[in-house]
């Protein structure tokens, strides 16, 4: 982004609020909607992006580089704290979308609602991303459908069969009177400290 003059900066930085991940439109799209006058203009800002490789190409389309988002990973851990961000190294740029495979057409994010995990630290009005599959493992938290209600549970098997486990000791096992249907497999949770 060095190279890049104050428009070209400003140009990119339009693109990536408006498309994020998403695949560019074509130069004609782009000069309506982000309001300029030229074709021209758009493709001579898409081709000097392209040389600083922030804009990427893939199957025909244009993108904008992955790497462009996400938060910093830094190279060392934090305990409780840290004297100053300037002791450690930066390593590169990480997204939760790539880690938790958020951009898949099969991951869907859903908000939890009540205490039934809360012993696993899955806790009320946390985010649950779950990879939409229908087999899971032993011991894998799962988003079934038990008798045509959605629930979060630690999948189990016993004697008796498949069952779902809260992880709050208050509250019983569910064993399915008539069916029980994996939707997905918790990748992972989120939430916003308040």
């Amino acid at each position: 982004m060095k190279n890049l003059t104050h428009k070209q900066k400003d140009f990119f930085k339009n693109l990536k609020e408006k498309y994020q991940q998403r695949a560019l439109p074509s130069y004609e799209k782009l000069k309506n909607e982000l309001g300029y006058k030229s074709k021209n203009s758009i493709k001579q800002y898409i081709e000097v992006l392209k040389q600083e490789n922030l804009i990427e190409s893939a199957d025909n389309k244009l993108y904008i580089n992955k790497n462009q988002f996400g938060a910093y990973l830094a190279s060392t851990s934090v305990k409780a704290g840290f004297a100053s961000i300037m002791d450690d190294k930066i390593e590169k740029r990480i997204s939760l979308d790539e880690i938790l495979e958020i951009n898949s057409p099969s991951t869907f994010v859903f908000k939890v609602s009540g205490d039934s995990m809360c012993e696993i630290g899955i806790f009320d009005g946390d985010y649950v991303i779950i990879k939409k599959t229908s087999e899971a493992k032993i011991n894998d938290v799962v988003l079934a459908v038990v008798d045509g209600d959605f629930t979060l549970k630690t999948y189990k098997k016993d004697s008796m069969g498949y069952y779902l486990k809260p992880e709050n000791s208050s509250y019983p096992i569910i064993r399915p009177k008539e069916s029980l249907t994996i939707f997905g497999v918790a990748l992972g949770i989120t939430r916003k400290i308040k």
